[in-house]
């Protein structure tokens, strides 16, 4: 097999060829932002450049319509490239995904370009919305590392991405009318409390917790003490245990409140992810392929967390990155119409091209190497702890190691 720099060269070749085919892509996904779940044209664009490539395309996975997989060569390790591509309602590609989903395209071309299926396989993920469903499908259950990018403001190694849950708060009292209040049970009194509470608990909060809420029913009359109120809260913690006792936290507000008012609570936890969990090794060979293409990363700042974004839930499962890497300078956010500005600019294509590169380097090498693979795993063991479903995915077994491998 040829040397390393040899096949790094090759890959860096390969997307100079895509260069104009995926900046193409890229400013047509720009300009014809499809919202999570309704990804029909990307996905049908992403899906047909890799099966002009001679991918195999399995679409509509997971149950979803605009999700598909698309694999090249059938052995180990196998290395999934994710791909994301919807859009913000209004705000169009203001989370650059129509980068994220370039970038993975030229990478899996470049590495299928590279070692044509001599050495295990490419497993390309297309992602609608983020990656939960796919994970609950099995879809990364064979897979050996998970790699994706993501513009930003900052370039960071990885991110650090906080474990989410969304709350539902009931109350049931008795309506009463205004002439007898008394005789009545009030339910959104016991929400108000509730969020009295939940107001008091942020002052203790460890660092990276987050708890915010909103009230989503709370009586139809005002001539009527309300038997009913609902409430939301969208809980954020660094870690998927600080996440769990921040769970308990908001449910022990609501019984509380339920005790002072009468009231009957009910707490449900609703759609979530955990906390995302880098991969150093696989993480510093993406940062080391990056500087080689001009873009240098750093760990994130302290004591920062990000929202989700569905990758957490893969990192659960495999080796896997989620690097970012700066469209705009630092004091600037996504989200916002700037971002999606920035996504369709000079300095957007310049990454979409770095990560590309660094992103096809990182695959070319995994599958060139067992051994990197093992070690990614050994990581990837030692950092399962007490997490069940991480620590079963973890005793799964590697591709063997050849000898000097």
């Amino acid at each position: 097999m040829e040397p390393d720099e040899a096949r790094h060269e090759r890959v860096d070749q390969e997307i100079e060829r895509l260069d104009e085919r995926l900046w193409s892509l890229a400013g047509e996904l720009h300009a014809y932002p499809e919202p999570a779940g309704e990804e029909h044209n990307a996905a049908k664009r992403l899906t047909a450049e890799l099966a002009a490539e001679g991918f195999d395309v399995r679409r509509g996975v997971a149950d979803l319509p605009t999700a598909f997989t698309a694999r090249y060569g059938t052995g180990r390790p196998c290395v999934a490239l994710l791909l994301a591509y919807d859009a913000l309602p209004g705000l169009g590609h203001a989370r650059g995904h129509n980068l994220v989903a370039a970038a993975g395209l030229g990478a899996a071309l470049a590495a299928r370009r590279v070692l044509a299926g001599d050495a295990g396989s490419l497993l390309v993920v297309g992602c609608p919305a983020d990656e939960t469903a796919p994970v609950r499908a099995g879809v990364f259950d064979e897979a050996d590392a998970a790699l994706v990018f993501h513009p930003g403001v900052h370039s960071w190694s990885w991110t650090p991405l906080a474990a989410r849950a969304e709350v539902r708060m009931t109350f049931h009292g008795r309506a009463a009318g205004l002439a007898a209040p008394e005789q009545g049970v009030d339910a959104l009194a016991a929400l108000v409390q509730a969020f009295t509470a939940v107001a008091a608990l942020r002052s203790r909060l460890p660092p990276g917790s987050r708890a915010q809420g909103i009230v989503t029913r709370g009586g139809e009359s005002t001539d009527v003490v309300p038997d009913l109120a609902e409430g939301r809260f969208g809980l954020h913690a660094r870690t998927t245990a600080e996440l769990d006792q921040l769970v308990a936290d908001v449910t022990a507000c609501a019984e509380g409140a339920a005790l002072a008012t009468g009231a009957k609570a009910g707490v449900e936890r609703l759609e979530g992810s955990s906390h995302f969990r880098d991969n150093p090794v696989l993480s510093r060979r993406f940062s080391h392929h990056l500087a080689a293409c001009g873009i240098h990363t750093t760990p994130p700042d302290p004591g920062v967390f990000a929202g989700g974004s569905g990758v957490e839930e893969v990192s659960v499962r495999v080796p896997a990155i989620h690097p970012l890497i700066a469209i705009l300078d630092p004091g600037h956010a996504d989200r916002t119409p700037e971002f999606a500005t920035a996504a369709a600019s000079p300095r957007g294509r310049t990454v979409l091209l770095a990560a590309a590169a660094a992103l096809g380097r990182t695959a070319v090498d995994l599958l060139a190497h067992p051994a990197l693979v093992f070690q990614a795993w050994s990581r990837f063991t030692d950092q399962a702890g007490t997490d069940q479903a991480r620590a079963e995915r973890a005793g799964s077994p590697v591709p063997p190691v050849p000898p000097g491998g």
